[in-house]
């Protein structure tokens, strides 16, 4: 008899257990789904409307809406208009964050920079040290990191993007790329001991857009995987960035792009260059 209850202990046992986990499970869904109905409400998450058939883009299912104000705050100079972020690639991890500057934020780093352009440099990967090379064309110059109350905002609004501390990037640089002015596809992250050991491996970058530019100048991930025809732009992009995944500049948009994987590996699809300004135009960008 003491078995015999002993069993029927053990059953009733393994039954209450079983019906918890179900009750967790449940739980969790049935709170999954609230935070979803929030985000919806909040408009912070939108579903993907389409009008065809057409299978999945390159770009994304959804979109991560963040309205006006939600980073930089109130007090920032000038306003921005409706600010969105849109998922470019997953190969390399892109993503466009609209209205990121507002019009007098663009023209503000402009106006800084144009007294002190210089030929811009690039990386030696034996030395470490900045060289002149036919790779990149543009002029360009730096801000001191923190320089003044705008450039702190700016900084703390790429932190906020980002999720890298403020303390962990580089200071502004402006660059300005004139008609036929380029930089050949390169890749952001360091391939030398000396810039690796005296400041850390270059984890991502977020290029602002301070013009726009009537055509080419475009910014190509020549090495991204996906269809490259699917951006909304395709039609608009020079013959250069119709050569990889390209994004074609606005004043005000900001692009992030990750030169590293979330296993901390080299992201070799990050490669990426900037189209030859065409036509009688410029541009202006601050990375």
């Amino acid at each position: 008899m003491p078995k015999g209850r002993n069993t029927t202990m053990r059953l009733h046992h393994h039954h209450a257990k079983r019906a918890s986990t179900v009750a967790l499970v449940l739980s969790m869904l049935l709170m999954l789904t609230l935070v979803l109905l929030i985000l919806l409400a909040l408009g912070i998450l939108s579903l993907p409307v389409s009008s065809d058939d057409s299978p999945p883009s390159i770009r994304d299912s959804f979109k991560f809406g963040r309205r006006a104000g939600v980073l930089g705050g109130g007090d920032a100079l000038g306003k921005r208009g409706e600010q969105w972020t849109e998922i470019i690639s997953w190969e390399p991890r892109a993503f466009l964050y609209h209205n990121f500057l507002s019009k007098e934020e663009c023209e503000y780093l402009i106006k800084l920079a144009k007294p002190h352009m210089a030929k811009s440099t690039v990386v030696d990967s034996k030395t470490g040290q900045s060289k002149d090379s036919r790779v990149r064309t543009s002029s360009g110059m730096f801000l001191k990191r923190g320089r003044d109350k705008i450039i702190r905002d700016i900084e703390k609004r790429i932190a906020d993007f980002t999720f890298i501390p403020v303390e962990h990037g580089e200071g502004l640089q402006i660059l300005h790329y004139e008609v036929g002015q380029k930089y050949d596809a390169h890749y952001d992250y360091f391939l030398d001991e000396f810039n690796t050991k005296n400041g850390g491996q270059r984890i991502a970058t977020v290029l602002m857009y301070l013009s726009d530019v009537e055509e080419g100048g475009e910014t190509t991930f020549p090495a991204a995987t996906g269809n490259f025809s699917s951006v909304p732009w395709w039609n608009e992009l020079s013959e250069c960035g119709k050569k990889g995944l390209s994004v074609k500049p606005k004043m005000g948009d900001a692009l992030l792009f990750w030169s590293m994987r979330p296993d901390a590996t080299l992201d070799p699809s990050s490669l990426h260059g900037g189209c030859p300004v065409i036509s009688l135009s410029h541009i202006f960008q601050a990375t």
